[in-house]
């Protein structure tokens, strides 16, 4: 049972901080907020379902329901034992 807590905790931590780094990565709502902040007044720049801005806000969503989910068997683990 110790590999098993073990194993969540580092996959815990792994989701962490790739959470912290697509969340640096994504631009602000004002310009220039972002760490990757770039003129996006062209046509392809307005075009928000296939940005990078639009895959990262996707990531985003996804990687925060594992970290609950993950933080929530992590914490049924340790009250269990």
């Amino acid at each position: 049972m110790d590999i098993l807590k073990y194993i969540l905790m580092g996959m815990q931590v792994l989701a962490a901080v790739a959470l912290t780094v697509i969340i640096t990565l994504q631009s602000g709502k004002e310009n220039g907020l972002g760490a990757l902040a770039g003129n996006s007044e062209s046509y392809m720049g307005k075009n928000k379902g296939n940005t990078r801005d639009a895959m990262f806000a996707r990531w985003t969503k996804w990687i925060a329901a594992g970290f609950v989910l993950l933080t929530l068997f992590v914490s049924l683990l340790y009250t269990a034992a």
